[in-house]
């Protein structure tokens, strides 16, 4: 479901979906995907709102996909070793999703 959220990074309200839900000490931290964005935030659950109708109409500007049989990798460095090699990451870095974006332009 899409919802919005505020963005103090954006200091806007943005649509997005939510992903998971964290408990802590006095609120909910979610975890959201921004889809005109194409990013991933927390924000807490008091600045999730319920989306108008209106502003639901308007088309996404971003959509999550995947790569085919593309994974994510990072550099892992082993300072004892001295060695750094490239392993299978959990998700994409800054890094990666930079140079991939820069790899597009």
């Amino acid at each position: 479901q899409v919802c919005v959220v505020f963005s103090k990074e954006l200091k806007c309200w943005c649509r997005a979906v939510i992903k998971s839900i964290m408990s802590c000490t006095d609120h909910y931290l979610t975890e959201c995907f921004l889809v005109d964005y194409a990013k991933y935030i927390s924000v807490k659950s008091n600045d999730i709102r319920v989306a108008v109708e209106a502003f639901m109409q308007i088309p996404y500007r971003a959509k999550q996909c995947g790569l085919y049989r593309t994974k994510p990798v990072t550099l892992h460095i082993n300072f004892c070793e001295d060695t750094a090699k490239i392993v299978p990451a959990k998700r994409w870095d800054c890094a990666a999703t930079q140079y991939f974006q820069n790899l597009l332009k």
